[in-house]
């Protein structure tokens, strides 16, 4: 199968999600890692996103709640090559009403071939990583290509 490099730029655009169990634990993650998200763009979904500006003292573009199309928001993001990285802390052991859209999230990400955290192991290993910080050329099929 033939593929297509899409070029990322060093400075991410990084999308940051939570399920209402997983805030305080992505909250307390970013703040670990604030100096490194200020080099960065962000968006996160509602609330989330109104905790992360509020807390971090960093831009954050915030769009509708998960629940209520966020997610999908990301997700549209994602196929038009606005989100580099997602950063996704979501509660396996919680049924969310928007189960559906969790899913579609998670798997247009790995569609489109985006690096996806998450749990705070898989966000520490992503912020460690120099290809953070890097120029990088992403993969994707042929038959997902812009």
């Amino acid at each position: 199968m033939t593929s297509t490099a899409i070029s990322v730029q060093a400075r991410k655009r990084i999308a940051l999600v939570a399920h209402d169990n997983e805030k305080a634990n992505l909250l307390e993650w970013a703040i670990e890692h604030r100096e490194l998200l200020a080099t960065h763009d962000l968006l996160a979904t509602g609330t989330t996103g109104k905790m992360m500006a509020e807390n971090l003292d960093l831009p954050v573009e915030r769009l509708r709640s998960g629940p209520l199309g966020g997610d999908q928001q990301i997700g549209a993001r994602i196929v038009d090559g606005l989100v580099d990285v997602l950063l996704f802390f979501w509660d396996p052991l919680e049924p969310q009403p928007h189960d559906p859209d969790v899913r579609a999230l998670l798997r247009i990400a790995v569609v489109w071939n985006i690096p996806v955290a998450c749990n705070r192991s898989s966000a520490d290993f992503l912020a460690s990583s120099p290809l953070l910080t890097m120029v990088y050329n992403r993969r994707i099929s042929e038959h997902v290509s812009l």
